[in-house]
């Protein structure tokens, strides 16, 4: 793979060279690669074909996941969210012991491994609130919960320059990778001073299915805004807003 320099980019392909751009820049490779009729037929890519099923499972249970916390995600991500979620996921369908390779799932698979999963590279929640905070899901009740004690924001938020306010938010999904359906609800604090003194305590809940049978995801954020002439703007579009996987819980 090489990168095109000089004024004129090329898209295409010239001469078996393929020109393309991406979120690196203007790139070019050698076309070439297996025939596809090959490598869905031929034994000697058996393995090939297991691999590309599970990823292919992989990337379709992400997709699930990030339709399902869209609402939040849109405002909290970076541009290789896609692939990162995806080979996170390929390392959870790797721990299924129980379908035999090419036929492991996510659902029999440690989705334990997406713990800490963070949506924004650019906006850690790890390296943005530091304030102490306790959060659970009752499946029984199907009630996922986030508590904070009063803090200081300007000491326990670590905010990008020109941030004038911010919000603490929360969300729970239930995830059904087999049939690729989710239900989703959240829960967000007012839009906040970050030059207040103190917040109040901050207490938020959203009630998913009772007693649900499929894997739960709860996600925590922080968003940040800017206040110009007495309205509220996304800071930098959101750019530097966190947002993580707090608790997976398995049935």
């Amino acid at each position: 793979m090489a990168k095109q320099t000089g004024i004129i980019k090329l898209k295409g392909t010239i001469g078996g060279i393929s020109f393309y751009k991406t979120s690196d820049g203007h790139l070019a490779r050698e076309k070439g690669g297996v025939d596809k009729n090959r490598i869905q037929n031929d034994p000697a890519f058996q393995r090939t074909r297991e691999n590309g099923s599970e990823f292919g499972r992989a990337g379709k249970g992400g997709r699930v996941l990030r339709n399902a916390i869209r609402l939040l995600l849109q405002n909290a991500k970076d541009k290789r969210v896609v692939s990162r979620l995806t080979k996170t996921l390929v390392a959870v369908t790797k721990t299924d012991v129980v379908n035999e390779r090419g036929l492991r799932t996510l659902q029999d698979g440690n989705l334990a491994l997406l713990e800490g999963f963070e949506f924004n590279l650019n906006g850690k929640l790890g390296a943005t609130l530091f304030a102490p905070f306790t959060k659970a899901f009752d499946r029984v009740t199907g009630e996922a919960t986030l508590d904070l004690v009063a803090f200081s924001p300007v000491v326990r938020i670590a905010a990008p320059a020109g941030t004038t306010h911010f919000k603490i938010v929360m969300g729970a999904t239930e995830l059904d990778f087999e049939n690729e359906t989710s239900t989703f609800e959240s829960d967000a604090t007012a839009i906040l001073p970050y030059t207040a003194a103190d917040t109040a305590a901050i207490a938020l809940s959203a009630t998913i299915t009772a007693n649900s049978t499929q894997p739960v995801t709860q996600v925590i954020g922080v968003e940040f805004y800017q206040e110009v002439n007495g309205d509220m703007y996304a800071l930098k579009n959101g750019a530097y807003n966190a947002l993580s996987v707090a608790i997976i819980d398995k049935p």
